[in-house]
């Protein structure tokens, strides 16, 4: 069965006046290099501005398969001991597009081994799209130009809503470790439509979890396992990463993602380097493992990180008085 009518009956059952349940969140391959996306807490634990663009093409070669771009930037706020970020986020998966903004602020406590300890929180909104002219009904009338589903559960265009969001999320890092866990979806909220009926579509809290821990390997090789587990409570998948450093600039390594016959998905290979002071760039390529190894040709994800690498804010000034233009 083909992607379009998949999404038509899938379409059909949500349309009926019932409420369905949103798929797990986006999955990244190159997750350890833009934990901001999952975890509010993190803004402002680059120590400078940072800015990571991503972009992933899921399983190539399937119609309709998953493409993905994520937009983060955050930094430190030093002169409150916090952080602040934005999450943009754009999901388009055949006839479907989920696009959110969330701002973030989390308070960062400095702990007595070096570590740093962050709370946070973020919020904003999903709009999920359904465009329409993508889907065809056994009745329709498609001849030349004309789309006419003769359904009045399908738009004949785009039909679109928003719902709000809210997250939380814990992380300490020090030196060489990182533990993170987060909540997103607080709020559980429902998009609706008005189509025949009208249809909502619930999105489920998830739940992340994230552990990394560097190794010193010699003076010049350093290498860093880590893990993601990222569940809807319904839903539980994990991810184990190895990467391995050389001089701090170059870095290459592999991740499996599963933990069982039911959630084998891929391997996964990546490569990166520091371009510049302020730039890195990294690559992975998923090798699907699933039953759907026959019908695409594997996963591609591009990630570009700037960081500013100065320190902004700087120490809580002292008592004194400011002249008003440069406050």
């Amino acid at each position: 069965m083909n992607v379009i009518l998949k999404y038509f009956f899938f379409l059909l059952f949500f349309s009926q006046g019932v409420l369905a349940f949103a798929q797990q969140p986006v999955q990244y391959s190159l997750y350890m290099l833009n934990k901001h996306n999952f975890n509010t807490a993190y803004a402002g634990l680059d120590n400078s501005l940072s800015i990571t663009g991503v972009f992933r093409k899921q399983w190539v070669a399937l119609e309709g398969s998953p493409i993905t771009q994520n937009v983060t930037a955050h930094l430190p706020w030093s002169y409150l001991s916090s952080g602040v970020g934005i999450n943009i986020e754009n999901d388009i998966l055949g006839a479907e597009r989920n696009t959110s903004v969330e701002l973030s602020y989390n308070y960062i406590k400095p702990m007595r081994n070096s570590g740093l300890f962050s709370i946070g929180i973020g919020g904003g909104f999903i709009q999920k799209s359904i465009d329409g002219s993508k889907l065809r009904a056994p009745d329709g009338d498609y001849e030349g130009n004309t789309i006419n589903h003769n359904d009045n559960f399908i738009p004949s265009g785009v039909a679109s809503g928003i719902a709000p969001t809210l997250n939380f999320g814990t992380f300490y890092k020090n030196k060489r470790t990182e533990i993170g866990i987060s909540a997103n979806n607080l709020l559980e909220s429902a998009v609706s439509y008005q189509l025949g009926a009208e249809t909502k579509i619930k999105y489920l809290r998830n739940y992340f979890f994230i552990f990394a821990y560097e190794l010193t390997i010699s003076e010049k090789f350093d290498l860093k396992p880590s893990i993601l587990i990222k569940s809807d409570i319904i839903q539980t998948q994990a991810e184990l990463s190895g990467i391995l450093r050389y001089n701090k600039s170059i870095f290459g390594g592999a991740s499996f993602r599963g933990y069982n016959k039911n959630t084998i998905d891929a391997v996964i290979f990546l490569a990166g380097m520091h371009v510049t002071e302020n730039i890195t760039v990294a690559y992975s390529y998923d090798l699907s493992l699933s039953s759907l190894k026959a019908v695409n040709k594997g996963s591609h994800e591009i990630i570009i990180n700037y960081n500013l690498n100065k320190e902004i804010g700087g120490e809580i000034p002292a008592k004194i008085i400011y002249n008003p233009r440069f406050y």
